[in-house]
């Protein structure tokens, strides 16, 4: 493999890190902000909470050093909402298998039922994977059958994406990737 082929992954999950949810009234007093673009997405008023997804995000995220995927619950909706809406290009979509008795006992001692499809999916690849709901469990899960690199990012679902996330993940691609590190991604 080259090229791109060899970047990291970044699983990427959208109803916490892009469409944040759950804030205390105080925390956002006129609620949640809300952006919207000249031209909506064909889809994007099917979902109520896509305006709470900044556009900014898009570029954020197409500036690491990875190959995105959508890991959500959306699957394929995510490119054709989400997506446009930040301006993604069309991304690969995990596919979730059906759970098997091996999934339902791990969920019962706290695994996350996404953490052994991802990596399975990532097939000894170095991954980031971007979710609200990551738990030590998972962790320790990744640390000891996934034999690449990974980093598995909690985002407070309250807030979404922040920029401490986007610098977090920067460093890491870039020193997981062996490129410098930028502090002005943008």
């Amino acid at each position: 493999m080259t090229g791109s082929a060899q970047r990291p992954l970044l699983f990427l999950d959208v109803d916490g890190p892009l469409i944040p949810f759950g804030g205390a009234p105080e925390r956002y007093p006129d609620g949640y902000p809300t952006y919207h673009s000249g031209s909506e997405p064909l889809g994007a008023d099917s979902h109520p909470l896509v305006a709470r997804i900044n556009p900014g995000h898009g570029p954020r995220l197409t500036a690491l050093p990875c190959e995105l995927v959508w890991a959500t619950t959306w699957m394929g909706d995510a490119n054709e909402c989400i997506a446009p809406r930040i301006g993604l290009p069309q991304l690969p979509v995990v596919v979730w298998p059906e759970p098997s008795e091996a999934d339902e006992r791990d969920e019962r001692k706290g695994l996350h039922w996404k953490t052994r499809a991802l990596v399975d999916w990532a097939a000894g690849r170095s991954f980031v994977w971007v979710d609200d709901e990551i738990t030590g469990t998972d962790r320790l899960w990744v640390s000891a059958h996934h034999r690449g690199r990974a980093l598995l990012h909690c985002v407070d679902p309250r807030q979404g994406l922040t920029e401490a996330d986007f610098l977090a993940l920067d460093e890491w691609l870039r020193r997981t990737h062996g490129t410098p590190t930028s502090r002005g991604v943008t």
